[in-house]
């Protein structure tokens, strides 16, 4: 692209953008002569993916502003004005603690208002599972979370929800991109102040927050336990400045379970100031809240994202602490919720439990067990929901539980996207079931193990930053297509899924079945002799490609060579995907 275009892009932002900060921010780039920095504003316009935005904050038409939040709300509301009967067009709205995510938020409302699309505004920052379930409670035909999740603070994002809770998926994803690409200067404004006087933007809190509350209490499966003993329970809790403070604090504490909060974490804020990733994934985001619960003498700790819908865990062993990862969490909340509600007769006849296809099937063999038919589904809680509103038509299985790898689960129905706070319930309960029966959480884990097989799992993320990584990752995933590999260390490929064509290759014969019905997605599946699997994808909301891995030992004795020769062969793959990526660096 040239650099008069470039420049004429950067001038046409200064005229569209309203907010001072923003348009500030373009001229001091141009002023500094940044050539590059500015071409890296306007090469292209931040997408409207299919669940929204995601990018960096700062003026111009590739990051998160003003500007860009208005263009995309004004294309969901031309997309529900056309296709949603004018008395059910209402949306609701909700934000985390990220920079300006209040002033996303109440931008995206007064363009919904300019449409005239009745709008609800959190009074301040919710979680997104608060949002999920405030389209539900309030009846609202979509929803908008502001939130980049977990992602680093340069960060902002805007996903959108449809009227069952869940993310947007198909047909609306794909229509709201469509009318988002046709704005060009049409945005329809009315300010907060007439907004509120007219009616069509109405603030909210307590409408929501009590029967969100009371909604995650209900979850509780042994309540007497909890009644009689959750007090004896210690937990150190930190939101990592986020969105999950009152919630979480606020349901554990009502059914009597001790919560102490990390005082330097506890408090919302955008900059992050004690973490470079604010992501319970990470260990160091977790340093502060394990040196606080040794200081505490803690029985388990709790961390959550900033929009509170991922979950992390930390627990004793012996003398010191191991963080639990999202697969190993998982499969400790599937055992304990299928096995009490067996044992508590609380099963109902059609059990279903949901994951993705780059989570453990270390969940499916214990679901399997309790007699629960199990979903495969892709990479996004968006696809968890989706399957979910299938059965409210047809009743043809009752769901259960589900999740992904990456620490999102789902135990209730109400709210429709992963819920870190009613997670944050069931796990310390499961947490106080085994203490009270003699036994750790990571006994727990051990017990799981010698039943259904030693897993491990790794994940792989690397970055490819700017205008010229969409194509290095592209050419990598065409490599991977073209060549498809056989050897990954020291595992042979027997097949190779691609979910973009929907097709299963056979890498001994070559036969190619078209067997995957889902929704097509740029990722690729190979499939070892052994069982193991090594997923490739491109993420869909950050620059960067995922891979992971997951190996297996059945039981067969002794844990401890079960552990010994899964990671000798997850290292070796590992290895493989390192000189993968080294390659076309």
């Amino acid at each position: 692209m040239a650099d008069q275009e470039i420049m004429k892009k950067a001038e046409d932002y200064l005229s569209q953008e309203w907010n001072e900060v923003f348009k500030d921010d373009i001229r001091q780039v141009m002023e500094k002569g940044e050539e590059g920095e500015l071409r890296e504003r306007f090469y292209r316009d931040l997408d409207f993916g299919t669940g929204g935005l995601r990018g960096e904050i700062g003026g111009g038409y590739n990051r998160m502003n003003s500007y860009t939040v208005a263009k995309a709300t004004q294309g969901l509301a031309t997309y529900i004005v056309k296709n949603v009967p004018e008395e059910k067009r209402s949306v609701v709205i909700s934000y985390d603690s990220r920079n300006y995510s209040d002033l996303f938020s109440q931008t995206a409302a007064e363009v919904l208002a300019g449409n005239g699309i009745k709008t609800y505004l959190f009074t301040s920052l919710r979680p997104t599972p608060v949002l999920s379930f405030a389209v539900r409670e309030l009846g609202t035909c979509a929803g908008i979370m502001v939130t980049a999740s977990h992602n680093p603070a340069k960060y902002n994002g805007y996903k959108v929800f449809w009227d069952d809770g869940a993310q947007v998926t198909p047909p609306h994803d794909k229509g709201i991109i469509g009318e988002v690409n046709l704005v060009t200067d049409r945005i329809n404004r009315k300010s907060k102040d007439e907004a509120l006087a007219d009616g069509s933007l109405v603030m909210i809190n307590e409408v929501v927050d009590g029967p969100y509350y009371a909604m995650c209490k209900a979850q509780c499966l042994r309540p007497e336990l909890v009644k009689e003993k959750g007090q004896n329970l210690k937990i150190v809790y930190t939101p990592l400045h986020g969105a999950g403070t009152v919630p979480v604090e606020t349901v554990l504490s009502d059914v009597g379970i001790k919560v102490f909060t990390v005082p330097e974490q506890r408090e919302p804020d955008g900059d992050f100031p004690t973490v470079a990733f604010p992501n319970p994934e990470i260990t160091p985001a977790m340093d502060l809240s394990l040196k606080y619960a040794r200081e505490q003498k803690a029985d388990l700790v709790i961390g959550t994202d900033p929009d509170a819908d991922r979950i992390g865990i930390a627990v004793p062993d012996g003398k010191d602490w191991t963080l639990i990862t999202g697969n190993q969490l998982g499969a400790l909340l599937t055992d304990y919720i299928f096995r009490s509600r067996q044992e508590l007769g609380l099963m109902p006849d059609n059990p279903a439990f949901i994951n993705t296809i780059v989570t453990t099937n270390l969940h499916f063999d214990i679901a399997q067990a309790f007699g629960a038919t199990c979903f495969k589904v892709l990479t996004g809680f968006k696809y968890i929901g989706a399957k979910i509103a299938e059965w409210d038509k047809t009743e043809e299985y009752q769901y259960i539980f589900g999740g992904e790898e990456s620490y999102g689960f789902l135990v209730e129905t109400d709210a429709r996207d992963k819920d870190a706070v009613s997670a944050a319930l069931l796990t310390a309960e499961m947490a106080l079931w085994n203490v009270n029966r003699g036994k750790t959480v990571l006994d727990h884990l051990k017990e799981i193990w010698q039943t259904y097989g030693y897993y491990e799992e790794f994940l792989i993320s690397q970055y490819f930053e700017g205008e010229a990584g969409a194509g290095i990752m592209a050419g990598l995933m065409k490599t991977l297509r073209d060549d498809k590999p056989r050897e990954w260390g020291d595992l042979k490929a027997s097949s190779l899924r691609d979910f973009k064509s929907g097709t299963t290759t056979n890498l001994e014969t070559g036969k190619v079945e078209k067997d995957i019905d889902m929704p097509s997605s740029d990722v690729l599946q190979f499939v070892m002799t052994d069982g193991s699997l090594v997923t490739a994808r491109p993420s869909g909301t950050e620059p960067k490609i995922k891979f992971y891995g997951s190996c297996c030992v059945k039981p067969c004795g002794d844990l401890e060579e079960a552990k010994m020769a899964t990671s000798s062969r997850i290292k070796s793959v590992e290895a493989r995907v390192g000189e993968l990526i080294q390659s076309v660096q």
